[in-house]
């Protein structure tokens, strides 16, 4: 078992439980899932750099990404329908734990100038996203392997009910959330 999730079940609950005046062990906020999503607006004019995000994502995650199509035509975008625009992952389970460990011990530290994470990005309810300018954070990617920096949005969806049990959770797990 993962080491984060361990935590997470031994000493997290317990102290959540507490903090949120809980009754019920399961109505203390977990994390479902991540979502980790990388736009590349150039695949329109160069395919190629769709692969490219693929391979990237495939390396952090471990897991073959899937494809996002436009659900819309946008003129001003010079975007069609049905067109092949970004890359996404969906993780569950082991690889969800062990990609937030690396990304609170590991990734995070990696970023030049790095403060702490804004604690206003959740969605009201208790969902947070954490948007990165470069990939190069995490140590799968090489740096002569890359044609071009992407960012990417990564969400974590829980089942807290507000954005306070989200805080809640995601500072309990380790989330550097920056002081406001």
């Amino acid at each position: 078992m993962n080491a984060l999730k361990e935590r997470y079940r031994k000493d997290i609950v317990p102290a959540l439980m507490k903090e949120l005046e809980l009754d019920n062990v399961m109505q203390v906020p977990n994390l479902k899932k991540i979502v980790i999503n990388i736009g590349v607006g150039e695949a329109l004019d160069d395919t190629k750099t769709l692969d490219a995000a693929v391979k990237d994502l495939e390396a952090i995650t471990g897991q073959k990404p899937i494809i996002t199509i436009a659900k819309k035509s946008i003129a001003n975008f010079k975007l069609r329908e049905g067109r092949q625009i970004g890359v996404k992952v969906t993780l569950r389970g082991h690889k969800m734990w062990s990609l937030m460990d690396r990304l609170m011990n590991i990734a995070l530290p990696r970023v030049r100038d790095f403060r702490g994470v804004s604690p206003k990005s959740f969605d009201g309810r208790g969902n947070y996203t954490l948007g990165l300018r470069e990939q190069l954070i995490f140590p799968e990617i090489e740096y002569d392997s890359i044609d071009k920096i992407r960012g990417m949005e990564i969400t974590f969806v829980t089942s807290a009910e507000n954005d306070e049990q989200g805080t809640a959770l995601l500072s309990k797990l380790g989330m550097p959330f920056r002081k406001v």
